[in-house]
């Protein structure tokens, strides 16, 4: 099956590229609001699903017993962009367990962020383990390890309990098997799993509702999604999609960006999961397709929200002087398919 093309760039009033993919959008039960293309494909969702990948961190009880609140549940569940209030949380987070930065397993990232990366340099001071985006995730990792009283070294291996752990709260969501023929290594060295498309919305809109999911899982959850809702920052960082758009709709909208094109959200009044693949792994394509989508369920109802949304649903492309020679937009077809429902 070929994708539909969901997004288009323009250069002054001619198309210059066209992206391709799918999107799907579910209630708990798995029924398909809006299903384009092939939702059923499975897919590398990477860092879109860390705030599943931080069900082990809470249910373990290891996040009350390091007293972690609202910013360390939203790092944990983070792609952050290496800002000195990311890697100071990270820095606690490990020392609360007793651990530090030379116990991340992740690897070195210079930092996400420009101005940080400037700061590091200007400070003539090297990355760390601490400033790489998954870094939160891994002490989250090394808490629970700790917590259980397990050695967290090796915690990024398949067969690692943490990992164990992290695996089974996947499986249990998405109601996907993984084995060896699914599983890849993610930028960060944890165990990556393809899944299916539509499965990943499944998943998020049991993270919105706890439906479908024990009360203690469905119980942290909640306290992983509000986390992220309550602390956009930390999620990714000044200037991102994830961390600009959560508080336009306080409460009502949880986003997450993952590599390679994919994109999740949750949104919780309605009780819906979202999931998106742009084909060739665009994740400027991949964000403007998840905002026609949070168009069109969440729609702003007052002008300053809608004008403030705007730049989001199809934002300029600029040359090197910051002139608007462009920009980058949902499709006609994608407007359309939301529109319609599923089909």
């Amino acid at each position: 099956m070929t994708n539909p093309v969901l997004v288009e760039v323009t250069r002054g009033s001619i198309v210059e590229s066209r992206h391709r993919g799918a999107v799907v959008v579910a209630d708990a039960s798995g029924r398909r609001v809006v299903a384009i293309g092939d939702v059923e494909a499975p897919v590398f969702p990477r860092s879109a699903v860390k705030a599943i990948q931080a069900l082990p961190l809470v249910e373990s009880g290891a996040a009350d017993a390091y007293a972690f609140g609202a910013a360390e549940l939203a790092l944990a569940s983070a792609s952050h962009s290496g800002e000195p209030r990311h890697v100071a949380t990270v820095t606690a987070m490990l020392a609360a367990a007793g651990r530090s930065a030379v116990d991340l397993e992740c690897g070195v990232q210079m930092p996400m962020s420009s101005l940080a990366e400037r700061m590091l340099l200007r400070a003539d001071h090297l990355p760390s383990p601490l400033h790489n985006n998954c870094s939160g995730k891994h002490a989250g990792f090394i808490c629970t390890a700790c917590h259980l009283d397990i050695e967290p070294k090796g915690y990024v291996q398949p067969d690692h309990p943490v990992q164990r752990a992290v695996t089974a709260a996947l499986a249990d969501l998405t109601g996907t098997e993984f084995g060896e023929a699914n599983r890849g290594i993610d930028g960060c060295s944890i165990p990556a799993y393809a899944i299916p498309l539509d499965r990943l919305a499944l998943a998020f809109a049991k993270m919105a509702t706890g439906e479908g999911l024990a009360p203690a899982r469905a119980a942290a959850a909640k306290r992983i999604l509000d986390a992220c809702m309550a602390e956009p920052f930390m999620v990714a960082g000044s200037g991102r999609f994830d961390t600009d758009l959560m508080p336009l709709f306080p409460g009502r909208l949880f986003v997450k960006g993952g590599a390679e094109g994919v994109y999740c959200a949750a949104f919780p009044e309605e009780g819906l999961g979202v999931a998106i693949k742009i084909d060739d792994g665009a994740r400027h394509a991949s964000e403007v397709a998840m905002a026609a989508v949070i168009a069109s369920r969440l729609t702003p109802s007052d002008d300053r929200l809608r004008a403030a949304f705007a730049r989001w649903l199809a934002p300029p492309v600029r040359n090197r002087r910051g002139v608007a020679v462009g920009e980058i937009r949902p499709t006609a077809a994608l407007l359309d398919a939301l529109g319609r429902g599923p089909g």
